[in-house]
């Protein structure tokens, strides 16, 4: 069995724990567009790909497949999750198996908007938005909403152009130096993480874990603590398994006056996933089973609270050997 880990970038741990679990079973391969990314070097064989947007990238992916005879294969980047969907059976027809959920699904996700309508659809709290600034000033005068408010794109990760604001001027400001910026009510409560699977096979989601979120960094969980609660383990079972979720999900919750809303959905390993593994939450293990056909025990919540993650820097250096630098 071999695994390929699409734009592994600086996600050394993910690349780590599927070699661990492989063991002498099996290989990790790993791409990237630049070779100055240090999770590739983790990896039992790294390919320099071009990017996800150049002509002929899926080729050159799927001729990666077939000569490494792959198994399974999965990317750490949004914008790869919806082509890896797009072209399921693709990947099915050269032997590697997507793990990602559905296209549909996945479109969904990157569209905060839509993933708004879905969670509204099936009576889920979450943040009020707006798609337009027209619709939230009515709503403004209304007195449905009030500043502060969140201005950020319709779809886009990683928290870039997204700004809380105070007023109709900052709204017109953003709205003329951006397009497709929609308007989320701003949240003030605690902020939570949750690292989910579903399995590929039974379709149950079987892991859940939970970390309260301290300190934020770049978009990403900087530093955070595990935290239980059966009522929140309930809410996600059953928003995961009614959408048909598959894999790998990282979900976005807050929670005020003792209510969880459920902000944003990454049908993809989260940043903050070292926490979850590191607490025994062990993804890699789970989709290898699945992968040689196995259905997952139902383990949500089997791992301890109170233990935190801090992330930290670190450097990998390498002897490039006289090859050219990719950045």
């Amino acid at each position: 069995m071999n695994i390929l880990i699409l734009s592994a970038g600086t996600r050394d741990k993910v690349v780590q724990y599927f070699k661990k679990e492989l063991g002498s079973r099996g290989r990790v391969v790993a791409t990237d567009c630049s070779n100055l990314a240090p999770a590739v070097y983790e990896a039992d064989a790294f390919y320099l790909v071009p990017r996800i947007t150049a002509p002929g990238y899926l080729d050159v992916i799927l001729d990666i497949c077939k000569k490494e005879e792959i198994t399974g294969v999965f990317s750490l980047i949004d914008p790869e999750l919806s082509l890896l969907a797009k072209e399921r059976d693709r990947f099915l027809a050269v032997g590697a198996v997507p793990i990602v959920s559905d296209y549909e699904l996945v479109e969904t996700c990157f569209d905060k908007y839509r993933m708004y309508e879905m969670l509204c659809k099936m009576q889920i709290p979450t943040a009020r938005c707006y798609a337009d600034k027209e619709s939230f000033y009515q709503a403004q005068q209304a007195g449905e909403i009030s500043y502060p408010v969140f201005v950020k794109p319709v779809r886009g990760s990683a928290s870039i152009h997204i700004n809380k604001v105070s007023s109709d001027k900052e709204i017109e400001v953003l709205c003329d130096l951006y397009d497709d910026l929609m308007i989320q009510e701003y949240m003030d409560g605690q902020e939570y993480g949750a690292d989910v699977y579903v399995d590929m096979v039974s379709g149950k989601c079987t892991d859940i874990f939970v970390k309260k979120k301290i300190k934020m960094r770049a978009g990403e969980t900087d530093k955070s603590v595990s935290y239980k609660d059966d009522t929140l383990f309930e809410i996600i079972r059953d928003f995961a398994e009614s959408c048909g979720f598959r894999g790998m999900i990282d979900i976005d919750i807050f929670e005020m006056d003792d209510v969880y809303y459920i902000s944003e959905v990454n049908p993809r390993f989260g940043g903050g996933y070292p926490h979850a593994y590191a607490c025994g939450v062990n993804m890699a293990e789970t989709v290898i089973r699945n992968l040689e056909g196995q259905e997952n025990e139902v383990r949500i919540g089997e791992y301890a609270e109170g233990i935190c993650m801090m992330k930290y820097n670190e450097v990998m250096i390498q002897d490039m050997g006289g090859v050219e630098i990719v950045p």
